[in-house]
C-alpha cells in the first residue's frame, strides 16, 4: 500500500504522494523550532510541529496553496514575511490563479491561490532563509568539530570513546566495517547516532530496515548479508549531511549529478555494458509491482478486470488525457471513493471490493469529472506507469500531444555564470578560505 508523503484532505492533495521505496524522512536539521506557525491572511496560528493543519486551514479557508513547502529553510520566517507583504498589496500581485473545473459550469468553477518561486521575490526569500540556514549548519558543524566533550558507547561493541566523535566513528569503520561517512561530513552527530541506534534497539537492520524477532538474530543477518551501512535512500538520514544543505531544494545526489555534467564527454569511454536501474510500475488496483510494463497491464487485465489499453481505444484517447485519467484514478482510489459512481468507503479495501462487486471496473463517469487540468500533476510523483503511455495512432502516429498546454520557458541562456556566482557558493568558498 502506498505511502502518504503528502498531506491530503477528503477532496484535496497538498503534496504528491509517493510510492513506498523508502520510510518517510525527517525535516531540517536539529530540534524543531519554538516557533509558532501563522496564517498568512488571518489570525490563525500553530504549533511549530503542526505544519500540516496549518496548510489544510491556508487551503480550506483562504484557498492559498505554498508551493515546494517541505523546501522552505526556515517556514515562520517565510509565512511571518508574506503576512507582512499581503497586509501591503492584494494577493493577486503575488500568487497565481487556478481555476479548477475550468470547462465546467461557472458557478462550479473556484479560484484558488499559487505562492511559488516563480516570482522572483519568492524565490529570493527562499534564498536568503537557504543562506542563513547554511550560515548555521557550518557553525554547528564547527562546534561539533572542536568539541572533546563528546562522550558515547559504540553501539556493536559498547566500548566507551571519549574526547572527540571522529574516534568513535573511525572505530566503527575500522573495527565493525560500518560507515556513516567521513566525520567532517556530518553534522548534528549525536542525533544521528541516536537515530541508529533506535533502530538497533528495536531490532531493525539498518541497510534493509527489516525488523528480527532478537538481538541475535539480527547481528547474524547484518554479518551474512553485508548490511553494516546505512541505506543511503531513506531521506531520514539528508539532515545529517552538510552537503544536503548546499544548494537550495537539493539533495547530494543531486548536486552530485550536476556536477557530473560539467565533465567533458570522453568519446573513447565504453559504456555497452552499463545496466539502468529497472524501473517498477504499480498496479492501479493493489501492491503489485513488476519491472516489465506489459506484465502490470497483463495482471490489471486478468486480476481486475481493467484494460487501459482498450480505454484508450474505445474513447480514442489523446496521450495527455490517458496522464489525466491514471492521476484521477490513482487519486480517487487512494481517498477511497469509486471512480465510476463516486460513492466513498472507510478504507481502500472496501471501495475495491465494491469496484468489482458493482462491475465498476471499466466504468468511467463524465469525461468532464476527469479530464480536468489539476490532474496533469502526478498523485504519486515515482508513478512509472505514466512512463508507458502513448498516443491513440502509436507512439509513431505523429500525433500533436500538446493540447495547449501551457509550458513556462526557463531561461538557462547563462546557466554556467549563475552556478558560479550563487550565493551559497561564494559563501562556502568565503568558509573554505577562512579554515
Amino acid at each position: 500500500q502506498a505511502n502518504n508523503l503528502g498531506v491530503y484532505l477528503p477532496d484535496s492533495i497538498l503534496e504528491p504522494l509517493c510510492f513506498p521505496e523508502s520510510p518517510a524522512g525527517g525535516g531540517g536539521g536539529g530540534a524543531a523550532g519554538a516557533e509558532p506557525l501563522l496564517c498568512l491572511l488571518c489570525a490563525e496560528s500553530v504549533g511549530p510541529r503542526d505544519r500540516d493543519v496549518l496548510l489544510r486551514h491556508v487551503l480550506l479557508q483562504h484557498r492559498l496553496v505554498i508551493a515546494d513547502v517541505k523546501l522552505i529553510a526556515d517556514l515562520p520566517k517565510y509565512l511571518l514575511y508574506w503576512k507582512g507583504r499581503f497586509l501591503e498589496q492584494p494577493l493577486t500581485d503575488f500568487c497565481s490563479v487556478i481555476k479548477t473545473n475550468s470547462t465546467g459550469p461557472v458557478e462550479k468553477q473556484e479560484e484558488y491561490f499559487l505562492l511559488c518561486d516563480i516570482l522572483p521575490e519568492d524565490r529570493l526569500l527562499r534564498e536568503k532563509l537557504q543562506q542563513k540556514r547554511l550560515e548555521e549548519i557550518l557553525e554547528q558543524q564547527q562546534k561539533e568539530r572542536d568539541d572533546s566533550s563528546f562522550q558515547r558507547l559504540c553501539m556493536f561493541c559498547s566500548e566507551e570513546f571519549t574526547g572527540n566523535r571522529s574516534s568513535l566513528l573511525n572505530h566503527m569503520a575500522r573495527e565493525h566495517s560500518f560507515s556513516i561517512g567521513l566525520p567532517d561530513n556530518i553534522v548534528y552527530c549525536n542525533e544521528f547516532l541516536d537515530a541508529l541506534q533506535s533502530k538497533l534497539d528495536n531490532l531493525q537492520c539498518l541497510y534493509c530496515e527489516k525488523t528480527f524477532r532478537d538481538k541475535t538474530t539480527l547481528k547474524d543477518h547484518m554479518r551474512k548479508k553485508a548490511h553494516r551501512r546505512i541505506n543511503a535512500g531513506n531521506r531520514e538520514y539528508d539532515r545529517f549531511y552538510v552537503i544536503n544543505y548546499l544548494e537550495l531544494g537539493k539533495t547530494w545526489e543531486e548536486v552530485q549529478s550536476e556536477d557530473d555534467r560539467d565533465l567533458v564527454d570522453d568519446e573513447d569511454d565504453d559504456w555497452s555494458d552499463w545496466r539502468a536501474h529497472p524501473v517498477c510500475a504499480v498496479c492501479l488496483f493493489c501492491d503489485q509491482q513488476s519491472e516489465t510494463m506489459d506484465k502490470i497491464y497483463t495482471h490489471m487485465q486478468e486480476a481486475h478486470g481493467f484494460d487501459l489499453h482498450r480505454l484508450r481505444t474505445d474513447l480514442n484517447l489523446k496521450f495527455y488525457q490517458q496522464v489525466k485519467l491514471v492521476n484521477f484514478i490513482r487519486r480517487e482510489i487512494h481517498q477511497s471513493r469509486c471512480y465510476g459512481c463516486q460513492e466513498r468507503f472507510g478504507c481502500r479495501a472496501e471501495v475495491l471490493e465494491h469496484i468489482v462487486a458493482a462491475g465498476h471496473v471499466m466504468k468511467l463517469p463524465e469525461t468532464s469529472a476527469w479530464d480536468q487540468p489539476q490532474y496533469y500533476f502526478p498523485t504519486y510523483e515515482n508513478d512509472a506507469l505514466l512512463c508507458t503511455l502513448t498516443d491513440s495512432d502509436g507512439e509513431s502516429g505523429g500525433t500533436d500531444r500538446s493540447e495547449d498546454v501551457p509550458v513556462i520557458a526557463e531561461d538557462i541562456s547563462n546557466l554556467h555564470t549563475l552556478k558560479q556566482t550563487s550565493v551559497l557558493k561564494q559563501l562556502l568558498r568565503n568558509r573554505s578560505s577562512c579554515s
